[in-house]
């Protein structure tokens, strides 16, 4: 139903995950929405490509979800898309080319995760008990420890192997920061609610569908619905306070402000403000993400998302088989390179040949795959690093701001960005 009338009348600038869902639950609330964004279609960092020659829709970055993302799963239910059809549940499984890593079974999150260690036949008795003596440790101290600490600090008494095959993958995919730089007490907190959160945490949900049709379109169907005016196509360049309170956007009068934006823009268009909060902002830095899509010679694989030992010639840590997820995406696969700016320093062409050697190797392919398409975000999150202190959500009286960068429990996520969007709108 459309927005009340006697709701206020509320700006959302920027149209990625954070501004649809901040969109969403202030129209819920019966205020008046305008969304401004300046792509020419939703979804941020996390959205389709348009079709190609085949007609198969890539995606901007190969990204997937875990168990834990509850808000998530409940906006993309809110908006009709069922996840037990556009989502691959898999119980986590770390499995590579050659071998099986470690694979949790269902049931309780604790037990799974001792009976799933203890069964990794591929690391020595000594790892194994090795790592749950320190996860012991990490739940004693509330997975909390001092913010100065990075993931390797916090992980140097573990086995060499523990860290090669487990901590190693887990940080670089949660963090998108290498061990060396990646802040520990976050690594923690996402340790803490995928793996011992309860069943199903730690499950991978790996996307059937394009990306966009999993949250950006029905977003858009939904907000147009309710009442909801979009301006795609449009970068705000104007943003001041009213002369009678609130805000105005292009000159256009608003009640409240959600600035939805990514991090470069929300610091442009407050250095007027807040200069303070835009400085903050301003000096986040970031870490790319390469993509390389390939179609590949070979048979299915043994599972749909394979972890990678990464290594000088070898840059892809994980890569995905998108025709399990996928039959019209048969023969194609995903191969992403986590904190790529080694890599986005030597060139594209660069990543995109060694990751087709790599693929080759690692697969024991007769014949090299086919390039389809290479990648970069090169700001696709910020560097999660220790002690970062990250600007808050609150901006001015009336200006907010939402987006995987504010202030909160979790790295540059899907779900970071969701409960960001959430929480502006619930102050509104």
């Amino acid at each position: 139903m459309p927005a009340q009338p006697f709701g206020l009348r509320v700006a959302v600038v920027g149209g990625g995950w954070a501004g649809l869902a901040a969109g969403v639950r202030a129209c819920e609330a019966g205020h008046r929405v305008q969304l401004f964004d300046m792509a020419s279609q939703l979804g941020g960092r996390a959205r389709s490509l348009p079709p190609d020659d085949a007609g198969l829709r890539l995606d901007n970055g190969q990204h997937i979800l875990i168990g834990a993302y509850r808000r998530s799963l409940a906006l993309m239910l809110q908006l009709g898309v069922a996840p037990e059809a556009a989502l691959l549940r898999l119980p986590l499984r770390l499995r590579y080319p050659q071998h099986e890593g470690l694979r949790l079974p269902p049931g309780a999150a604790m037990p799974a995760f001792v009976r799933g260690v203890l069964a990794c036949q591929r690391w020595s008795w000594r790892a194994r008990l090795g790592l749950l003596s320190a996860a012991t440790g990490w739940m004693l101290r509330g997975f909390r420890c001092a913010p100065e600490l990075s993931v390797a600090q916090l992980c140097r008494g573990l086995p060499q192997q523990i860290k090669d095959e487990l901590i190693d993958p887990l940080c670089v995919a949660a963090l998108n920061t290498p061990a060396a730089q990646a802040s520990a007490s976050v690594f923690l907190r996402v340790l803490h609610d995928a793996l011992f959160s309860g069943p199903g945490s730690s499950d991978l949900l790996l996307p059937r569908r394009p990306l966009s049709e999993l949250l950006a379109e029905p977003a858009q169907t939904w907000l147009q619905t309710h009442g909801a005016e979009l301006r795609l196509g449009h970068r705000v360049q104007s943003l001041v306070p009213g002369a009678k309170g609130g805000w105005l956007v292009e000159g256009a009068a608003f009640d409240r402000v959600i600035l939805a934006c990514s991090a470069a823009e929300a610091a442009r268009l407050t250095a007027p403000l807040a200069p303070g909060w835009s400085a903050q902002v301003a000096a986040l830095k970031y870490e790319p993400i390469i993509t390389v899509y390939l179609q590949h010679p070979g048979p299915a694989w043994p599972s749909p998302m394979l972890a990678l030992q990464e290594g000088p010639q070898a840059p892809a840590q994980f890569a995905f088989d998108l025709g399990q997820l996928c039959a019209e995406a048969a023969g194609r696969s995903a191969w992403v390179i986590s904190g790529a700016a080694p890599w986005v320093e030597r060139g594209l062409e660069a990543a995109a040949e060694a990751v087709r050697r790599q693929a080759q190797r690692e697969l024991d392919w007769a014949q090299p795959p086919e390039l389809i398409r290479v990648l970069a975000e090169k700001r696709a999150t910020f560097a999660c690093s220790p002690g970062l202190q990250r600007p808050p959500a609150a901006i001015a009286p009336g200006l907010w701001a939402a987006g995987d960068y504010v202030a909160g429990p979790y790295p540059a996520t899907l779900e970071g960005a969701v409960l960001a969007g959430e929480f502006a709108a619930a102050n509104l």
